[in-house]
């Protein structure tokens, strides 16, 4: 199975993949919109574009965009805007996010738990930047470490991840503010990987015996030892509303 796949199947359950209830993406997706709400939204990264249909389905007068490698994540995501109504005023590109280009600048970019598809923070930042309008602001979505992290986390991360200060600061580095965050639960951690593995191993216990179902059942052990043996006791997820320093 390839590696989309599995993450189709494996957020099922918990649409936004991201360690986020509900009731925090609903009040991120408005504190980035303040003001915003009848402008241009663009993910880059957007996979089924849960963000996206969420913005609009709550806001008439937006209009959104979402980047993505994954063609059959962007079909999910036109049937979902379909089905909510707002299919007229969302545009899905099937590229890579570094490729990306807009004649017309957005009023905000989301980036959740993408920034390693352009290289890192400050690389995504960078990018960003010449695609927002000004006075636009930036949702961006950020694992980090909340305690001493083990070697096997370290090597299960890499060297990109920091804590959550020099997270804050390598945004400040290249030239962003916080202007608002949430620092995700214990329980909202819990229940994103709970929901992950569990979607998985569900989705093969239902499929007759076969290589599929051998594959998907090995991705979820394999994740779940990962997380309860290598880095749930030292592991945060951090969305920062960044602006310009100007």
């Amino acid at each position: 199975m390839e590696r989309q796949e599995i993450s189709r199947i494996a957020h099922r359950d918990h649409p936004i993949a991201a360690p986020l209830s509900d009731g925090s993406v609903r009040e991120l997706l408005e504190r980035l919109l303040r003001g915003r709400s009848d402008g241009r939204l663009l993910d880059l990264g957007c996979g089924e574009a849960p963000w996206l249909v969420r913005a609009l389905a709550a806001h008439p007068a937006l209009r959104a965009v979402g980047v993505d490698t994954d063609a059959e994540a962007l079909r999910c995501a036109l049937d979902t805007a379909r089905r909510l109504g707002v299919e007229r005023r969302i545009g899905l590109h099937h590229r890579d996010v570094r490729e990306f280009t807009a004649a017309e600048p957005f009023d905000a970019v989301l980036c959740v738990g993408a920034a390693y598809a352009f290289g890192g923070l400050g690389a995504a930042l960078d990018a960003i930047g010449p695609l927002l309008a000004p006075g636009g602001a930036v949702l961006l979505g950020e694992t980090y470490w909340e305690g001493e992290p083990s070697d096997r986390a370290r090597e299960l991360f890499g060297a990109e991840v920091r804590d959550l200060a020099g997270t804050v600061a390598a945004a400040r580095a290249v030239g962003w503010l916080p202007v608002a965050g949430h620092t995700s639960t214990r329980a909202e951690l819990d229940a994103y990987e709970w929901a992950w593995t569990g979607s998985l191993t569900e989705w093969a216990l239902d499929r007759p015996p076969g290589p599929e179902r051998e594959a998907a059942l090995r991705a979820a052990d394999t994740h779940r030892a990962q997380w309860l043996e290598g880095y749930r006791d030292c592991f945060g997820f951090v969305t920062l509303v960044l602006r310009r320093l100007s």
